[in-house]
């Protein structure tokens, strides 16, 4: 398919590229008189006057900031914007917020200009609850979704990313080591100075980090790069020291990284709120992160750094080095908290990085399936454009608000019935997310996201011409599926097998109680659904009724149920409910 246009591009491209090599109808030849990105203040006036004299003159490319297309706009009309190609690059930073500016510009040109908008982002995820559009401005656009998993097939050197993490207890920089190996290209993030896991003094961190691993044998004056001498073999390595904060320093090693040409040129990136959006460095092997990252777009931006082709590598790694939780620590609650939103969005990741499964309705025994396909007994196809859109396009982001929220992360330990995940707390989810949709179309969208949860969680086995899903602890064939039995299946059973696997008996522990201080308010909803089903289940297999004391948060949960609904039906005999 060919774009074609007339008019100027405002756009974030640099580099000049020969596409036509490639079969497109022109090359990409910007000009350096409008390249605005160079280093310097973004609402100057001179650079100002230059994307005013270009709104003027014949010139067809020119390359900005953000914030300079918010300062030049201030002084243009918005017909100045008619036949005019704006691409913005990193689209998340718009926001629906009526304090945003450039949602209000990109409003307004939307609104008063005949401009053809191409709106890009590496995750469409804002990480609040403010949406980027508006639903009826987001609906002029088409989505085309571009995939990691779409990615690396198209790669020609890199054929696999790793999605992990590793815990820590104490000081991280006594652990770095365990995870940090210089044989690989890495860019190191450190925590913000803010966040627990930070000892607060970042100088001292990069210090102890390079002092672990060699001794430094000298700075460049020039570039300000760091020459290391490791420890183990007397290599000398090249760091990049992003965490100083003498502006002319880093701006001297941010001038060197902006020109590496070879996989010599650079070893170990250390950095703290720089070298996430927009850093180009294709050797990189390894983005190591320590702490969890607030925003979920923040941990797809930093794996991005990793992802590039390049012939020095066929595996990238992201790795988020974790806190593990401790009774005696004042901030246990942020602890577990950040824990499990880490490891949520590392299971995220790994979903998106699994290949597509298109999921139909299978309406008899003789149904059979395409290949990529899985047919699924009493599953709901969309019944409308809103809701198919949803699917082909938001379903990963929609995920990621589930997994982020805190009635759902607390479920994640093991101490909420599976069905009251899917039945309950998904969809109120999903009903915040679109208000604009009927409670029929909530349920086709919640199903389309447990079921693509649950099998992008499960193992799939082929033994002869059949197929077969892991479902929780026992395998299923595919071909027997039906949407009860999936929704019997914890879709984040994944998450809850981390946490069995790999902290130990203590730390659980203290995660169960940090949940237990806090627990789930108990709803209608749920109370419907454990009993009296799952309670009867329950005592015809332990002849006896659950037990609010008992170790086991399910059955302690379905005591619970009991009281909850004995106390409602005492309210209401006495007229009180």
């Amino acid at each position: 398919m060919k774009f074609w246009f007339s008019g100027k591009i405002i756009f974030r491209i640099r580099k000049s590229y020969r596409l036509k090599d490639y079969g497109f109808f022109a090359n990409w030849e910007p000009s350096d008189e409008y390249n605005l990105c160079t280093p310097g203040l973004d609402g100057s006036k001179s650079k100002v006057t230059a994307f005013k004299n270009f709104m003027d003159n014949k010139e067809e490319i020119l390359i900005c900031t953000h914030a300079t297309l918010r300062f030049a706009f201030e002084e243009l009309e918005e017909s100045k914007f008619d036949g005019v190609l704006l691409a913005i690059d990193e689209f998340h930073h718009v926001s629906a917020d009526s304090d945003s500016r450039l949602g209000e510009l990109l409003r307004s040109i939307m609104t008063k200009s005949n401009a053809h908008i191409v709106a890009m982002t590496g995750s469409y995820f804002r990480g609040d609850s403010v949406p980027v559009l508006l639903p009826e401005d987001e609906a002029r656009f088409t989505k085309v979704t571009y995939n990691y998993y779409e990615q690396l097939n198209g790669c020609k050197y890199l054929k696999s990313l790793g999605i992990g993490y590793d815990f820590y207890q104490g000081k991280y920089t006594s652990a770095i080591l365990e995870i940090l190996d210089t044989n690989r290209k890495t860019i190191l993030h450190i925590p913000n100075v803010n966040s627990g896991e930070s000892t607060k003094y970042k100088h001292n961190e990069v210090d102890t980090i390079l002092d672990a691993v060699g001794d430094i044998k000298k700075v460049d004056s020039d570039t300000g790069i760091i020459f290391l001498k490791r420890h183990t073999d007397n290599k000398i390595i090249k760091v990049a020291d992003l965490v100083n904060d003498i502006p002319r320093e880093r701006e001297k090693v941010i001038t060197y990284l902006r020109n590496i040409k070879s996989v010599e040129d650079m070893d170990l990136t250390i950095a703290l709120g720089m070298a996430k959006e927009g850093f180009d460095w294709p050797y990189c092997e390894h983005a190591l992160t320590v702490g969890y990252r607030g925003s979920l777009t923040e941990v797809i931006q930093i794996i991005g750094r990793c992802t590039r082709d390049s012939e020095n590598k066929t595996h990238a790694q992201f790795t988020n080095l974790i806190a593990q939780p401790d009774a005696g620590d004042d901030l246990v609650k942020l602890s577990v908290n950040n824990m499990l939103k880490a490891i949520t969005a590392s299971l995220l990741m790994e979903q998106v990085l699994a290949p597509n499964f298109k999921f139909k309705t299978k309406l008899s025994d003789n149904d059979k399936a395409d290949a990529g396909e899985i047919k699924i007994r009493g599953f709901k196809l969309p019944s409308s454009k809103r809701v198919k859109d949803i699917i082909e396009s938001d379903l990963n982001d929609l995920k990621a608000t589930i997994l982020q929220d805190d009635t759902v992360m607390k479920a994640i330990p093991g101490n909420v019935d599976p069905e009251v995940i899917n039945k309950v707390l998904i969809p109120k989810i999903i009903q915040i997310k679109y208000p604009e949709l009927t409670d029929e179309e909530v349920e086709e969208v919640r199903q389309h996201v447990v079921v693509d949860s649950v099998v992008k969680s499960g193992e799939i086995k082929e033994v002869g011409d059949k197929r077969f899903i892991r479902m929780a602890d026992k395998f299923v064939n595919i071909d027997d599926l039906h949407i009860d039995l999936i929704d019997r299946i914890n879709p984040f059973q994944k998450a809850f097998e981390i946490l069995s696997k790999d902290v130990t008996t203590k730390v659980l522990k203290v995660i169960q109680d940090v949940i237990e201080a806090t627990r789930i308010q108990m709803t209608l909803e749920e109370a419907l659904l454990l009993y009296p089903d799952k309670v009867k289940a329950f005592m015809d297999k332990n002849d006896r009724e659950p037990n609010v004391t008992s170790s086991d948060p399910l059955e302690k949960r379905m005591a619970e149920a009991i009281i909850y609904l004995k106390d409602l039906k005492r309210k209401k005999q006495s007229g009180q409910g």
